[in-house]
């Protein structure tokens, strides 16, 4: 495998299985308005924006789309944001990792704030270099914008920074055309949301079974 020295992880499906706590506040918001979606559905809320899945999902125009939004996040702030659990080997992974050296960044299109207060529930703080997700303003929704900002403080505060070193790890389509229009290395998951053959299709360098079996693919540098 190619050497790196950025690691950019998502968060839903890579690091965290956080479906329970989406599928219930997006039902929360959709009884609001008296809308029943099939259970396949609510999966295609996991990766991209609210603002992009709910008019995919239901056909809401934007004002709607925003009270959808803000119904959601009424939910999950206080409760959805806790109804998830890491995968396996979460923990030992990023800790392992970052003992070798490796500098290490959440990269969420979920909004940051919930990514920090998600990550600190689960001790994950001190062992990643920053923590970058969406404004609640919807300016950095997609994953493309927040990897920009990504890069964008890495540039200010680390002048040896280069996009040839850094991989994005990941677990959907998302994941991967971020990381194609980023012009970035992409790695896989395959225990998370997405499915192998659209991760296969869209580039991925390599996918992983596990985390245990990612590391030691990384540590193998």
């Amino acid at each position: 495998m190619k050497q790196y020295r950025y690691l950019f992880w998502d968060l839903d499906g890579t690091l965290t299985n956080s479906y329970p706590g989406i599928r219930n506040c997006v039902k929360y918001a959709l009884d609001h308005f008296g809308i029943t979606v099939k259970e396949e559905d609510y999966r295609k809320f996991i990766g991209p924006p609210l603002r992009v899945s709910f008019p995919e999902v239901c056909g809401f125009d934007k004002e709607t789309t925003e009270e959808a939004v803000r119904l959601y996040r009424e939910r999950y702030v206080p409760i959805g944001l806790y109804e998830s659990e890491l995968f396996p080997g979460v923990k030992e992974t990023l800790a392992a990792l970052h003992a070798a050296g490796y500098r290490q960044y959440l990269t969420s299109s979920k909004p940051e704030q919930q990514c920090r207060q998600l990550l600190e529930k689960f001790g994950l703080t001190g062992l990643l270099d920053d923590i970058v997700g969406a404004s609640l303003d919807g300016r950095i929704d997609s994953k493309i914008s927040v990897l920009n900002e990504a890069f964008r403080r890495l540039e200010e505060s680390d002048p040896t920074f280069s996009k040839e070193d850094t991989v994005l790890i990941g677990d959907t389509r998302f994941d991967a055309e971020g990381a194609q229009k980023a012009g970035i290395d992409f790695i896989g998951v395959s225990y998370g949301y997405g499915e192998r053959e659209e991760l296969e299709a869209r580039g991925a360098c390599a996918i992983f079974n596990s985390l245990e079996e990612l590391g030691r693919a990384l540590k193998e540098r």
